[in-house]
């Protein structure tokens, strides 16, 4: 079975965005570019809330075609276009796209079931960005670790990771990597 890992940069106070959805105080490099990149790379699904879903697809599609496109940009731009994208979304409901699930109601059954799928892997489907939709999957006891990269700032205010948790969630630490930013990678799974 896929696990489901919410994937987030954060600041040291559990923040994921700012007041207004601000991710301007995230520190990423080319360092944390590769590392990331190779973990992404075995996978072949990516789950996405509709606000991240839509960003990335405004960006990520045509990324490697730009005249200064780095390294990154396409690598990535290669993996998404490859992957299988799942977008938890009321508003998008009966939204057909070309390599595309959208999830609109039922989030225990359908997600169980992508969990259960079968693909040319069978690698952790990883949910980028998304509070929204983690706050949700979170609710349901959907995700099964969490993948943090954790910033070296307090932004006292903002969109927290965390939220209305109604029963104490046991993380089993799995591996951690500092990096020369100051940026330390956490690897979480969750305890049964």
């Amino acid at each position: 079975m896929r696990k489901l890992i919410s994937f987030f940069h954060i600041s040291l106070d559990g923040f994921v965005a700012g007041p207004n959805g601000e991710m301007n105080w995230i520190t990423i490099d080319q360092e944390i570019f590769d590392h990331v990149g190779i973990r992404i790379g075995t996978g072949d699904m990516a789950m996405y809330g509709r606000v991240t879903y839509q960003m990335m697809e405004n960006y990520w599609p045509t990324a490697a075609d730009k005249p200064n496109a780095t390294k990154h940009d396409i690598e990535h731009s290669k993996w998404y276009k490859h992957a299988h994208k799942v977008v938890l979304s009321n508003s998008m409901k009966d939204t057909v796209l070309p390599n595309t699930t959208v999830i609109s109601d039922n989030l225990i059954h359908q997600v169980n079931a992508i969990k259960n799928s079968q693909g040319e892997n069978q690698s952790d489907i990883l949910v980028f960005g998304s509070p929204t939709a983690t706050h949700a999957l979170m609710e349901q006891n959907l995700i099964d670790g969490f993948w943090l990269f954790v910033n070296p700032i307090v932004l006292g205010k903002g969109i927290p990771l965390f939220v209305d948790v109604k029963t104490p969630m046991k993380l089993q630490l799995i591996s951690t990597k500092p990096f020369t930013s100051g940026v330390t990678e956490l690897n979480y799974v969750v305890k049964e």
